[in-house]
């Protein structure tokens, strides 16, 4: 009995508590190899980065930019837009955008994230196979911060004229019914991406989707009390220049965060990022400068938003040269869209979210299709036929975003209590009047 109890139980007990199977019980049933701690660690930075992108870069961007009595108003888009989302995103989002469908939306498999596991994604192998190093919940968190800075671009087109409970409910509507279906068409499996459209970090999915439903809400709602008649500069640059500091950080969670590794791919789109920003944001101030004779603060913000937004869709795919031209050429189509499209045409576009970033995601989806490099991400496709995937996309996703929104804020204006604040309220200042508190 001494005998077996040293040669067989006490090793089969030693080995039962020193094991792997024991000291680490999660290991024995998910594919540790597959996860990457570097990996893992660089996309949940990236993510944060992204989350701070829209609170607080966005929101005080958008806050300096507006009168003093509407600065609470308009920084709570984006902070509501963030608890919106966020819950949406966990409930249908995530599920409808990223699971298994068909070509048009995806499947019901992580309906309020049933199922979501430490593992990486089921199906991200054919998905997205860049993500397959990463835990599904991290991807699941990254995706969720596009989606909540996408929504919250939009307000920029209505700030100060819009009650906050129809905005609430337009970007609860907006990010189901628009942004999901565009991100799965791109990213998911749908459509575009199975058609070879180049959307690295989010041109179509975020940028054309979001300034569309801006401009088609500016439209819809109509000009500000005032506007074109009484002066409306900026109430605080300072907070602008905060803002668009964090929104030019945080972009680089943005872009080569999509790589889903720290890898070569993630390191080229790091710096393009930078080029583009630098030139957009020089290239705007030197518009100014040669047509206004004063370079701005406001002009410095805009350019280097606009070069980042360019450079967005292209971010994986092409090399400092071509970031440089994208930069270049986004910001002088950003500058002639603010000055000249807005004032030709009379809409009142806020916080020029159409004219940054729908306008600038229009000309960086197109700019991709010319300035990529096959060397960058190994792919071999022509100049010739990629122009044309990008342009189809452009226009399906503008179309689809303009149609989608215009029929959910009729909607909301006709069942849910209307669009716009009264003229009262607007004239005194939303911050009081909505939300009962002022700055002083």
């Amino acid at each position: 009995m001494d005998n077996m109890m040293k040669r067989v139980i006490f090793p089969l007990i030693s080995y039962f508590f020193t094991s792997p199977l024991w000291a680490t019980p999660l290991d024995w049933w998910r594919p540790v190899s597959e996860i990457s701690s570097g990996d893992t660690a660089w996309v949940m930075v990236s993510a944060v980065f992204v989350l701070f992108m829209t609170i607080p870069g966005l929101a005080l961007f958008y806050g300096g930019m507006v009168r003093k009595k509407n600065l609470l108003s308009t920084m709570m888009y984006s902070f509501g837009a963030a608890a919106l989302v966020s819950v949406l995103w966990m409930i249908a989002g995530y599920s409808l955008a990223f699971t298994p469908g068909n070509a048009f939306i995806g499947g019901s498999d992580r309906l309020f994230l049933r199922g979501l596991g430490v593992d990486p994604a089921l199906g991200m192998t054919t998905i997205v196979p860049s993500a397959t190093s990463i835990p599904e919940s991290v991807f699941m968190f990254f995706q969720m911060t596009f989606a909540i800075i996408s929504t919250a671009i939009i307000s920029g087109s209505f700030a100060e004229r819009m009650k906050f409970s129809s905005a609430m409910c337009f970007s609860g509507l907006w990010m189901m019914l628009v942004y999901v279906p565009v991100c799965h068409w791109v990213w998911g499996g749908g459509f575009m991406g199975d058609g070879g459209v180049m959307d690295y970090a989010g041109g179509t999915v975020v940028h054309i989707s979001a300034g569309t439903a801006g401009l088609v809400a500016a439209i819809i709602l109509g000009k500000r009390v005032g506007y074109a008649k009484e002066a409306m500069p900026p109430h605080n640059m300072a907070f602008t220049l905060i803002g668009a500091a964090m929104l030019w950080m945080g972009w680089f969670g943005f872009n080569a965060g999509s790589a889903f590794a720290a890898n070569a791919s993630a390191g080229m789109a790091m710096a393009v990022t930078q080029i583009s920003a630098a030139a957009g944001a020089l290239t705007w101030i030197l518009c100014e400068r040669l047509i206004a004779h004063k370079a701005s603060a406001l002009g410095l913000a805009s350019g280097a938003v606009a070069g980042l937004v360019g450079i967005t869709p292209a971010a994986g795919f092409t090399d400092p040269k071509g970031a440089l031209l994208i930069g270049i050429l986004t910001a002088l189509s950003c500058y002639f869209s603010v000055v000249f499209l807005k004032r030709k045409f009379g809409y009142d576009d806020s916080l020029d979210a159409f004219g940054i970033h729908g306008f600038g995601g229009i000309i960086g989806a197109i700019l991709t299709g010319i300035v990529f490099d096959n060397t960058i991400f190994g792919g071999q496709a022509q100049i010739s036929s990629q122009v044309l995937i990008q342009l189809k996309d452009v226009i399906i996703t503008l179309l689809y975003s303009a149609v989608i929104s215009a029929i959910l804020l009729f909607i909301i204006s006709k069942f849910g209590g209307g669009l716009r604040v009264e003229y009262d309220v607007e004239r005194e200042g939303l911050d009081v009047n909505i939300h009962g508190e002022r700055v002083e």
